[in-house]
């Protein structure tokens, strides 16, 4: 009678098995669609593995700040970069808050960025559509194309001087070269087999254009317009370089020259976190207007 064994199914062990189901769950792959006998590679859900891929860096975060591996000059902890956070806000720092720095920078980028798009969209729809224009746009972009923003940043201000224009202009052309040749590309993508179907059908060639060209370009406009704000947030920071006051790039800078880490990392969060939420913005418009992607 001494000492009968736990059955199986003890408590203990129904929760790990429970907890490797939930494991198995989540990073399990999309069930095969119809029509496909395997899935497609990298097909299925990735949220909750970057959630716990951004969880486990927090921790490795406070892990490191927290055991004095790294000095706080190097890299504040969690906590104080909150506390900033916090200051920064009601407080300010270089004479604005963070909400003023933000505002600021939003209005340089998202402006450049609705200039972008309504200029280079259809240059780089007529570059695929006309040997003409490709031949008179496809030079001057691929010259400068390559070229840093710091490197025409010079001859910006010597045309435009150091206001605010110079700088929405300096992020206007950063952004405008891959956004045209990504609608080039688009443009380039159209299946001919599309454009002689609808010519049988009586379409002529402003309707081409209009609705197969356009339509077929949309996937790799979208790519564009997710490449060129990346772009626009990374010359943000060199074109608040001359004669700022205000703005995210300047908070980060002016931060750099006094050693303060944690306004430096703190603008930097913000920053991402801003250009991220528009990335998702982009993708999930993609997704309602172009709902054909990768489906044909």
């Amino acid at each position: 009678m001494g000492g009968a064994q736990r059955p199986a199914g003890t408590p203990n062990a129904l929760r790990t098995a429970r907890r490797r189901g939930l494991l198995a769950r989540m990073f399990a792959p999309r069930p095969v669609k119809a029509g496909e006998s395997f899935g497609a590679p990298g097909q299925g859900p990735s949220l909750a593995i970057s959630v716990v891929t951004v969880v486990a860096l927090l921790l490795l975060w406070v892990a490191i700040t927290s055991s004095g591996m790294i000095k706080p000059l190097f890299l504040p902890g969690p906590r104080a970069i909150v506390e900033k956070f916090i200051q920064v806000s009601t407080e300010g720092f270089a004479g604005s808050t963070l909400w003023q720095h933000t505002l600021a920078s939003l209005y340089r980028v998202f402006g450049a960025f609705a200039l972008a798009c309504v200029t280079a969209i259809p240059v780089g729809i007529l570059m695929g559509v006309s040997r003409i224009g490709r031949g008179v746009f496809d030079p001057p972009i691929e010259f400068y194309r390559p070229l840093p923003p710091l490197a025409y940043l010079p001859l910006v201000i010597i045309w435009f001087g150091i206001g605010e224009f110079s700088k929405v202009f300096l992020i206007y052309l950063a952004i405008f070269a891959p956004l045209a040749i990504a609608a080039r590309a688009g443009v380039r993508s159209v299946s001919m087999e599309q454009i002689h179907a609808a010519y049988s059908m009586g379409a002529s060639p402003r309707q081409i254009v209009m609705h197969v060209i356009v339509k077929s370009a949309l996937p790799e406009i979208f790519t564009g317009m997710r490449i060129g704000i990346g772009v626009g947030w990374t010359t943000l920071v060199a074109a608040e370089m001359v004669a700022a006051s205000s703005g995210l790039g300047f908070m980060v800078l002016n931060a750099a020259e006094f050693l303060a880490s944690d306004i430096v990392i703190m603008g930097i969060i913000v920053i991402g976190f801003f250009a991220f939420g528009f990335d998702l913005i982009m993708r999930y418009l993609e997704r309602v207007l172009v709902p054909w992607k990768g489906k044909i």
